[in-house]
């Protein structure tokens, strides 16, 4: 029966201070959601004097009824929803094809076509010539300047050919074609019910790029029926503006209006970030691995 290794006491100093610098950490990250929050349900006096520290002074909701009261926020909220949907769908169909592809050792110049795609990584366009490409295609104030701008992602096409070259045996998919499988057939029947982690990966990682992408929207659309929440965020925490106030609520007085500002930013705040709090911690542990993925070398 093998001994059990009792710890020393400095192993003991040691895990108690890593334990107190983690707690440390937590608490760090966690103030700053938890005041937000606090501060979303606090009479709107406390919080302009500053009363407010973790817990809510004076709970009440009317932030949250002045942001659900603007048809504007509920617009952003459903823009924000169809590109999250649709865009990450887009975003995983091209890159798993195109990553399928090059994973493939009978595809001629694949390394090529591979350096071409990470040569993006670090050299682009710019702003300009892409804004001339996507006005030549006539993308410009059109939603699908949001879906089809970024469909792939260099760093997540590596991230998805090497794990189908590292994780899917070449036997297997051999056995398949012997079996009389097309290409499309090994791809969509073989390939992909294999790949569940790197696709939770590729959807965990381009779902928050579209939810919390604000700048395609910002050059390429004008139209208010077509922006995403995070526009109408923008323009309450840089601007101190709130859309469509005069139609939502009745305020009496400018003084109201100021008083009731930063309440509005927080709710709003508590609002955009809610369905990526509820995301993640289903998620969180496809990050590790994404990471060590695309450490490995294909």
């Amino acid at each position: 029966m093998a001994s059990k290794i009792k710890d020393t006491t400095s192993d003991r100093i040691f895990v108690a201070a890593v334990y107190i610098v983690l707690g440390l950490v937590a608490l760090i990250v966690l103030y700053p959601l938890l005041f937000v929050l606090a501060a979303s349900v606090s009479d709107p006096n406390a919080v302009n004097a500053g009363k407010v520290w973790l817990l809510p002074v004076g709970f009440q909701l009317k932030g949250y009824t002045m942001v659900f009261s603007s048809k504007w926020v509920l617009v952003g909220y459903r823009n924000s929803l169809f590109y999250l949907l649709f865009g990450t769908s887009i975003d995983i169909f091209v890159t798993f094809t195109g990553a399928y592809a090059l994973s493939r050792r009978d595809i001629y110049g694949r390394k090529l076509l591979t350096f071409f795609i990470v040569f993006t990584m670090w050299f682009n366009g710019g702003l300009i010539p892409t804004f001339l490409v996507v006005r030549s295609l006539g993308l410009v104030d059109s939603p699908l300047a949001l879906v089809v701008l970024g469909a792939v992602s260099a760093y997540n096409f590596v991230i998805c050919r090497t794990f189908i070259q590292n994780s899917i045996p070449g036997e297997l998919q051999e056995a398949a074609r012997i079996d009389g499988c097309s290409d499309f057939g090994l791809c969509w029947r073989i390939v992909f019910p294999l790949s569940g982690p790197v696709i939770a990966i590729l959807a965990l990682y381009y779902g928050l790029g579209h939810w919390n992408s604000y700048f395609p929207a910002l050059m390429y659309l004008n139209r208010r029926e077509w922006q995403p929440l995070q526009i109408f965020l923008r323009e309450i925490l840089l601007q101190n503006e709130f859309v469509d106030l005069e139609a939502s609520v009745d305020l009496k007085s400018v003084q109201e209006l100021a008083r009731m500002t930063k309440i509005m930013k927080y709710s709003l705040i508590v609002i955009a970030s809610f369905p990526m709090l509820i995301l993640y911690p289903f998620l969180q542990r496809y990050f590790v691995q994404g990471v060590m993925i695309g450490s490995l070398k294909g």
